[in-house]
């Protein structure tokens, strides 16, 4: 199957983006990398009538260091963090989970906000940085505003960003020099969707400890619970209270899927504490 007739317009700047998205009426959709989009279009899951390129807007795509974050470009690509040629806010963990993604002709022109914007509940960089405590930053007709990624995703495919508004720039908070983190993921060959993804991140130097349940139905679940317990008592005691913490927080899971989410979260967690 092919995609539906649609228009295409390069847009020179975000400013334009946003005024096309405007007058298309709920018929535009942006393209940055085109990865995901590009399969929904000849699937015809989607059929806009106007394509507006952003991917070569050099506004989506700088890297801006802060004191205590790391501002990345939307358009940044997986390759890029994969090969270091961007900075790492988390000390090699955007590094590792970008070079897990997909195929490399994927992660050439796949982009960091691309992925965040459509929202895959099984997409690696959605729990990885939901893990991070990143932030979106948006532009629309009414201005710049910024919200938490994890308050950004609704559900599945499903986020706060407005029909007009452009995702420029995902900022990222820098982990410390004593932190550590752990990933793993479990899907039944390379370039699949996985299946459960495990993500934690324990940074003792600015008091965080956070821990995700990823590829779930809906957005990337926070196990607060078992973050505190592995803040407080180690890896012995965090490893015993996985699958409780799984089963009170994804009841909605049959045995076997419990049983992956628990497994990709123990291997997290051994990850962060192996010597």
């Amino acid at each position: 199957m092919k995609a539906v007739a649609f228009d295409y317009q390069r847009a020179e700047d975000v400013g334009q983006a946003i005024r096309l998205l405007g007058e298309a009426e709920g018929e535009g959709r942006l393209l940055a990398g085109g990865q995901s989009l590009g399969p929904m279009l000849n699937l015809r899951l989607v059929r806009p009538g106007l394509l507006i390129d952003i991917r070569r807007l050099e506004a989506l795509r700088g890297v801006e260091e802060g004191a205590e974050s790391l501002r990345y470009g939307a358009a940044v690509t997986h390759a890029e963090l994969e090969d270091g040629r961007v900075p790492d806010a988390a000390g090699g963990l955007l590094r590792h989970v970008a070079g897990g993604i997909a195929y490399r002709a994927v992660r050439n022109r796949g982009t960091l906000g691309g992925s965040l914007a459509h929202a895959d509940p099984a997409a690696d960089w959605l729990s990885t940085l939901v893990a991070l405590d990143a932030r979106l930053h948006l532009q629309g007709p009414q201005g710049a505003r910024s919200l938490p990624l994890a308050e950004a995703v609704l559900g599945a495919f499903a986020t706060a960003i407005e029909e007009r508004e452009v995702l420029t720039a995902v900022e990222v908070p820098k982990l410390g020099a004593a932190a550590r983190w752990g990933f793993h993921k479990i899907n039944r060959k390379t370039g699949e969707f996985a299946d459960a993804i495990g993500v934690v991140v324990v940074d003792p130097e600015r008091g965080v400890c956070r821990v995700v349940a990823g590829a779930v139905e809906g957005p990337p679940v926070l196990l607060g619970g078992l973050a505190e317990t592995l803040a407080a008592e180690g890896a012995e005691a965090g490893l015993a209270a996985v699958e409780p913490a799984v089963a009170a927080a994804l009841p909605q899971l049959d045995a076997v899927e419990r049983h992956l989410h628990a497994v990709a979260l123990r291997r997290a967690i051994a990850q962060v504490y192996a010597p």
